[in-house]
């Protein structure tokens, strides 16, 4: 999704929470400034003409784990409960508040990490980023820019669906996704409200 197309949809969501705009803006900058380099290219290769499949991190998520095909990509805290059973995801997108040392050494055995920075990730960003060894691409949810990039999307599970499409997956499965968790806080019932919209427009109707 370009960002054109994106930003209508990007100031409705803060709206929607009263985020600050300039506080992602400013954490785009710190996180451009962490970034060594941007491994986009090893992202796009697990995710051009392949199958994707994308793993949330609801309850679910165990007992869907044999629907899992192709190029694995887990959101966020999804990662551990893979590497638990065996599974070392492909990539992880994360805004870093699930990360853990696992992450780390994932990273270091050639698990892409995609870093998300928003506004209320700032201190996780000068934590984290400097531990991560291994391939890494950074991203945002306002205008991209040099090595920081946007594809849409707003919590880490749909954020990585629209970057499997946008980087020509031949298809993306969706596994670990509850959008009607009834024990959700009401910040996380929002953002799953904002899921379902957001997948809803690349054909994932869950």
């Amino acid at each position: 999704m370009r960002f054109e197309e994106w930003e209508p949809l990007y100031e409705e969501i803060l709206d929607y929470f009263s985020f600050d705009r300039a506080g992602d803006e400013e954490a785009a900058r710190i996180l451009a400034d962490l970034l060594c380099r941007d491994d986009l290219p090893a992202l796009d290769a697990l995710c051009r003409g392949r199958t994707v499949t994308v793993c949330g991190n609801a309850p679910c998520l165990p007992r869907q784990i044999d629907r899992i095909e192709g190029t694995v990509i887990a959101a966020d805290a999804a990662a551990e409960v893979l590497h638990a059973r065996g599974i070392r995801p492909d990539a992880v997108f994360t805004d870093l508040d699930g990360a853990a040392d696992a992450l780390v050494e994932m990273n270091r055995q050639g698990t892409v990490v995609v870093v998300h920075a928003h506004g209320d990730n700032i201190p996780l960003l000068r934590v984290w980023m400097p531990r991560f060894s291994g391939p890494v691409v950074g991203t945002t949810q306002a205008e991209p820019f040099g090595r920081i990039h946007n594809f849409g999307g707003f919590s880490d599970g749909d954020r990585a669906v629209f970057a499997a499409h946008a980087l020509g997956a031949e298809s993306v499965r969706l596994v670990g996704f509850d959008l009607d968790d009834p024990s959700v806080d009401p910040v996380k019932r929002g953002k799953l409200i904002w899921a379902r919209r957001l997948l809803s427009l690349l054909g994932h109707d869950i």
